[in-house]
């Protein structure tokens, strides 16, 4: 197989454009091309008032490959198409007893348990939720009604954070076993759409992965493993240096000498425990900041010109970053093209916002959050987890600031930019369910956040123009961006540095952000698993 690279084609142009296309980069006759297909299709925008064309990279099968590649030698954009198929490292013997625990089941849990189970392991996964279908009801609760369930919610249950969010599925990881094509290949097999195999920024949107997450499972235990949901991990059994099983919140023990750890950045009182019995674990940087929204139509116009609104084209994006003068990088994070702002929570007393988008992006505005990186030596030095203790104590804040009743703290971009606290809203409508409380953000952030932010907003606004408009609006506050801590892992076997049979894994244990880059590390840490299994069955 052939791979063609940097392979132009008009933005309207029909599907049957591209064989002939290819024909002619290649220089053969058409019977010669047997097979083709699209590996990635992406967008150049940079002449987006001329000409905005589609760039594809295509796999081609030719009847005589070797004098194609000896013509193209010195062509870089044509070369042999490397083996993107996933091969399994193990297969478990028929009579194995011993089974693997996976603790989470969002993607880098899914994932992990998946491919146990691919590889005959019958693992057990201890979910401290509930079912997609079960938490999507809890969490409309909160949205629509300010109940909020704590086992419950966008953090917890099956799927995980990503579940509510756009369900972007790209990553800049490397990953040179091409362990993401297998992530998308299980989505798709499981009901996902197919496009996402190629497209250069694919996402599924939540109420698409709810029947993805759940088809999954079902395979998972067809294959012999068994989730368990409203299994809340209480404590952990390490005896010398070695784990032996977990505790449950209902008192039942379960016992086994690998345990993949797939929590989300927001198992807070696990990440306790963890310490609390010694397994090693670090402060990590993380960043804080607000949601900022605008019209959907103001974002398509300063990206696209006069493609904005092109059906080929769908809602569009941005990716934006600032060094402020006090030395914060302030970016972008997590941008959500044509979705909402979601309230975030998972405990009591606190509100946090995320981003969310449906597979369609057809809402009325943009949103991203807009937040400052902080670290541990210079913002919160001393225990491990004084980051999270932080986020807390900025949740607490803007629980205070909202009402007191999930609603969150929210201001003007433009009164944001003057220091003055807003009473009305412009054009821009707040997205954020169950409401916005006016004000004045200014106390829910450190000084040195609130400053880069206000610095940045003007900054963004000559790159995207209208960016820092005064009717913008900022809501309060993003905090969980990624997770606090890392619980540190051996680079080789990918167990814990002081505890064996243990295995840190996605987000949560700080290896992971957003769901391709978990599903990735998921795969990774079950090969691992299986690897160790085996190898000490024949010790």
């Amino acid at each position: 197989m052939i791979r063609i690279n940097e392979l132009q084609l008009p933005l309207d142009h029909p599907a049957e454009a591209l064989r002939p296309a290819i024909v002619a980069r290649l220089k053969i006759a058409d019977a010669e091309l047997l097979d083709f297909t699209v590996f990635k299709r992406s967008y150049d925008a940079r002449k987006k008032n001329s000409e905005i064309t589609f760039v594809y990279i295509i796999d081609v099968t030719l009847r005589n490959e070797a004098p194609v590649l000896k013509r193209f030698a010195r062509d870089h954009n044509v070369r042999p198409a490397p083996d993107t198929g996933y091969y399994p490292v193990a297969q478990a013997p028929a009579d194995l007893a011993e089974r693997p625990l996976v603790i989470g089941f969002g993607p880098c849990g899914l994932f992990a348990a998946l491919t146990l189970a691919q590889m005959g392991f019958k693992p057990i996964v201890l979910e401290r939720g509930k079912d997609v279908r079960s938490r999507t009801k809890d969490t409309w609760a909160l949205w629509r009604n300010k109940v909020l369930s704590p086992e419950s919610n966008v953090q917890f249950g099956e799927g995980g954070a990503g579940l509510f969010s756009d369900g972007k599925l790209y990553s800049q990881i490397k990953d040179p076993k091409f362990y993401g094509r297998k992530v998308m290949h299980e989505f798709v097999r499981a009901g996902a759409p197919e496009e996402i195999m190629f497209v250069s920024k694919p996402h599924i949107g939540t109420f698409r992965l709810t029947g993805v997450v759940s088809s999954m499972r079902e395979e998972i235990k067809a294959l012999g493993g068994e989730v368990r949901f409203d299994s809340r991990v209480t404590d952990f059994m390490i005896t010398d240096g070695r784990i032996d099983g977990v505790q449950l919140a209902n008192g039942e023990a379960l016992h086994s000498r690998y345990v993949i750890l797939a929590l989300g950045h927001s198992a807070r009182d696990t990440f306790r425990k963890l310490h609390e019995r010694g397994v090693y674990v670090e402060a990590k940087p993380f960043a804080v900041g607000f949601r900022i929204e605008h019209p959907q139509s103001l974002i398509d116009k300063a990206r696209l010109g006069k493609y904005a609104g092109h059906p080929q084209l769908g809602a569009a994006d941005y990716k934006l970053v600032h060094h402020a003068k006090n030395g914060r990088a302030v970016y972008s994070f997590c941008m959500c093209p044509g979705g909402m702002v979601v309230a975030a929570t998972s405990e009591p007393g606190r509100v946090v916002t995320n981003g969310m988008s449906q597979y369609s992006r057809n809402e009325r505005n943009a949103n991203a959050g807009i937040v400052v990186g902080i670290h541990p030596e210079q913002d919160f030095p001393g225990s491990p987890l004084a980051g999270m203790e932080l986020q807390e104590q900025l949740e607490s804040r803007a629980f205070e600031l909202g009402g007191g009743d999930y609603c969150a703290p929210g201001q003007l971009v433009g009164d944001f930019i003057r220091g003055t606290a807003s009473s009305s809203l412009g054009e821009v409508q707040p997205s954020y369910q169950p409401g916005v409380l006016l004000g004045d953000l200014a106390t829910t952030l450190p000084s040195y956040a609130i400053d880069a932010i206000r610095e940045a907003l003007p900054a963004f606004g000559k790159q995207i123009r209208g960016f820092d408009r005064e009717d913008a609006v900022l809501t309060g506050i993003e905090t969980r961006t990624s997770s606090p801590i890392r619980i540190k892992r051996d680079n080789v076997s990918l167990q814990s540095l002081n505890t064996q049979g243990l295995y840190p894994a996605g987000e949560g244990a700080g290896y992971a952000g957003g769901i391709l880059s978990a599903g990735v590390d998921g795969i990774k840490v079950a090969e691992a698993v299986a690897t160790a299994m085996l190898a000490d069955l024949q010790s």
